[in-house]
């Protein structure tokens, strides 16, 4: 975002949605763009209010669950920034699944019943619940895909330790429960997500955002046990419909594959859908905000100021 760098700025990273900026080695700026990502891959077109959407989707989440365990999150001074404490992270994304789909569902479909170590249970549709929720991690990528990972291995390859995992297990299942009731609460329900986290010393802070259309996906609660009678598609908030539209247009991330072009009307489609999902969670009135990158560079600098 920034031409120049933040005070007390030692380094900054791209991600594929967010730019990430350190400070003194003891915060993280971390900017929520409009860009949009899907199979580990950037599409062409940024998605208006998209960064907005996320990064204060994110900030309820958090505050709604600062109870259940600690988090980074210190500020949100601007509509698409965040400004916390810098953690080291674990390397592995804590995936929660209450329902068969996406990922899960495509494994299933092809005739696995084995995912991440865990064993799926027989004669499951589409959007089924599972009986109770399911961890099923990935390893967190540089690079490149996200690979799924089980228990077993990330405690043998000292991605976390027994009692760290421990530890990642009971607040990923906690988190996941109180997302549930806070979905269920707005006609919603959470179907899967995933959580980062990271330490400080010896303590397990949660990281990055929670609970958004980025990282979860999220059916309408209302006429959902028809639709899986019916074998309907079931009405989703989420990223999945982005997804699915590539996949329908023969592109899934793989070698060799063009990104389709997105149309003006698409890009205001997934707008307003991203929007749509922040009203429905949030449960109030979404208000666009746009800021210059030196209006944005300024309210960051003022909020740093203020916190060192």
């Amino acid at each position: 975002m920034n031409s120049k760098p933040f005070p007390h700025q030692i380094n900054e990273y791209h991600g594929k949605v967010r730019d990430v900026y350190y400070i003194d080695n003891e915060l993280l700026v971390m900017i929520a763009s409009d860009r949009i990502s899907a199979f580990d891959v950037i599409l062409p077109s940024p998605i208006p209010f998209k960064g907005q959407v996320l990064n204060q989707i994110a900030a309820y989440m958090l505050e709604a669950t600062q109870d259940i365990c600690p988090n980074w999150l210190l500020a949100t001074p601007a509509p698409n920034v965040a400004i916390g404490k810098k953690c080291t992270p674990f390397k592995i994304e804590m995936v929660v699944r209450g329902n068969l789909v996406g990922h899960a569902f495509r494994t299933y479909q092809a005739g696995g019943r084995v995912l991440c170590g865990v064993t799926l249970p027989e004669g499951l549709n589409e959007n089924d619940y599972f009986p109770t929720p399911i961890i099923t991690p990935s390893t967190k990528a540089s690079e490149g895909h996200d690979e799924d990972i089980s228990k077993e291995e990330i405690i043998a390859q000292g991605l976390a330790s027994a009692s760290d995992w421990a530890i990642l297990e009971k607040y990923a299942l906690a988190l996941f429960q109180r997302g549930k009731e806070i979905a269920a609460n707005r006609g919603l329900i959470l179907c899967d997500t995933k959580y980062e986290f990271g330490k400080i010393g010896d303590t397990i802070y949660l990281m990055d955002e929670i609970h958004t259309p980025d990282s979860s996906r999220y059916f309408y609660a209302d006429g959902f046990e028809q639709r899986q009678a019916s074998k309907e598609k079931q009405k989703q908030l989420s990223k999945e419909f982005v997804r699915e539209w590539l996949i329908a247009n023969n592109f899934m991330g793989k070698e060799g594959q063009t990104v389709p072009a997105m149309s003006a009307e698409w890009i205001d489609t997934i707008s307003k859908r991203y929007i749509e999902l922040y009203e429905q969670v949030i449960g109030e009135k979404f208000i666009p905000q746009q800021l210059s990158d030196e209006e944005t560079y300024d309210i960051v600098c003022s909020s740093l100021e203020k916190l060192s």
